[in-house]
């Protein structure tokens, strides 16, 4: 079974994406999604099928998904501790170093 998808990404939040079937549009997502994902942004267009991977989903559950409830969200990956961390140059780093 293939099905194009449409895959839209989030102007509020990084690596945040919506997979809908081009042919439904946004058409079955709900407006509560929309209000929190923000307005759709066109990332690309892509034909799914089951022996197709995805980088970050599986694509069992983002068929189903298409399927069932008319959508799929990609939420972002989790943010890790270094993520806060800024990474000064070494220089600065050793500033205050005893001589």
């Amino acid at each position: 079974m293939k099905r194009i998808c449409s895959i839209y990404k989030s102007p509020r939040k990084r690596e945040m994406y919506l997979y809908v079937l081009k042919s439904d549009a946004l058409n079955r997502v709900p407006e509560g999604l929309l209000e929190v994902f923000g307005t759709p942004q066109l990332a690309f267009d892509l034909v799914l099928h089951p022996e197709r991977q995805l980088a970050r989903e599986d694509i069992h559950q983002v068929l189903e998904h298409l399927e069932t409830q008319g959508y799929h969200l990609q939420m972002p990956p989790p943010e890790t501790e270094d993520d806060y961390i800024e990474h000064l140059p070494e220089e600065l780093l050793r500033m205050n170093d005893p001589l």
